[in-house]
């Protein structure tokens, strides 16, 4: 799908001057509600996510070009607590935390009560589909049509689709992919998804790094990635420590990635943190980590507009009458 001048404006508002992408991802639900108590993550309220959630953005969202934030207990929070800055984009998460359906054939669905329309509404910048995906689960087709329902919404109201697309495995009788597995599938998820009407791509590293420590491989795979999408790609981060994601980052924009979008890796550790401490680490530490990435970034990552180079020139003197 061509791009369309609502599209592009939004997307200049998630990247940076230079057209690549240093994005912090705070869409977490379940998962914050137990880091913030693993003892006892009932005890954790709504309030207590939100207000995490808004003092991480506060600290962090001039770091960032763009943030994606959650419905539930993120997005209208940091807009009303004023913790974006203006020239930030804002993501908008679309679905439902978590699947149904069996571990071996995902399903994904969007918050009830929730659509792009309403993020369109609320002043969200993009929308951003976290889904479930297996070229070869029994579910890959429907998988499929929800990605295309989500992007053929994000046309009508002319914003950015950002896909987030994690693996999994077929087999029962393994908990996780090979790192062979994983690059195979995260490849090819990239070649049978990006033609349904992405726009970018928010892709996970694809091999696992803890198996496969070569980074000759890691290039490798990455570049595969980069052939196999058909638009710009951003690397996740995965909740792995710093350290490492830096390492991905730099190999990942050095073989075709356009930047990050990236959560745990940056800020993780203020869970165990509260009041002062928690500001400290956030203002020290988890700035610091964001300015790294901006640099690594702005190094070697690819322009998303290198993948539209013509974008002046497609504009015509009457688009205003068919737009």
């Amino acid at each position: 799908m061509a791009l369309t001048v609502g599209k592009i404006r939004r997307l200049q508002q998630c990247a940076g001057a230079d057209g690549r992408f240093t994005m912090l991802a705070l869409d977490h639900r379940n998962n914050l509600r137990r880091a913030l108590n693993p003892a006892n993550p009932a005890s954790v309220t709504d309030a207590d996510m939100a207000a995490f959630k808004v003092e991480v953005i506060a600290a962090l969202g001039r770091s960032a070009t763009a943030v994606l934030l959650d419905p539930e207990v993120g997005a209208a929070h940091c807009v009303a607590a004023g913790v974006i800055p203006g020239a930030t984009g804002l993501l908008v998460a679309v679905e439902a935390t978590g699947y149904t359906d069996e571990p071996t054939a995902r399903r994904s669905q969007i918050l009830p009560g929730w659509s792009v329309e309403k993020i369109a509404r609320m002043g969200g910048t993009a929308v951003k589909l976290l889904i479930y995906y297996h070229p070869e689960a029994r579910n890959a087709a429907a998988q499929e049509a929800l990605v295309q329902q989500v992007a053929e919404a994000c046309c009508v109201h002319d914003l950015p689709f950002f896909l987030e697309p994690l693996s999994f495995a077929t087999d029962p009788a393994a908990k996780k992919l090979s790192s062979a597995e994983k690059r195979a599938v995260v490849v090819e998820t990239a070649r049978r998804l990006t033609p349904l009407g992405v726009d970018i791509l928010k892709a996970e590293f694809p091999l696992d790094i803890q198996e496969e420590p070569d980074e000759a491989v890691w290039a490798a795979a990455c570049a595969a990635l980069s052939a196999a999408s058909t638009t710009p790609w951003v690397l996740l981060s995965a909740g792995v420590n710093f350290e490492q994601f830096e390492r991905q980052t730099a190999v990942a924009c050095q073989n075709g990635a356009s930047g990050v979008l990236a959560g745990r890796a940056v800020w993780k550790e203020a869970v165990a943190f509260s009041g002062a401490a928690r500001t400290h680490f956030l203002q020290t530490t988890a700035r610091d980590r964001m300015a790294r990435l901006v640099d690594v970034i702005g190094q070697y990552g690819r322009a998303w507009t290198a993948f539209h180079p013509h974008l002046a020139d497609s504009v015509p003197l009457d688009w205003y009458k068919r737009y």
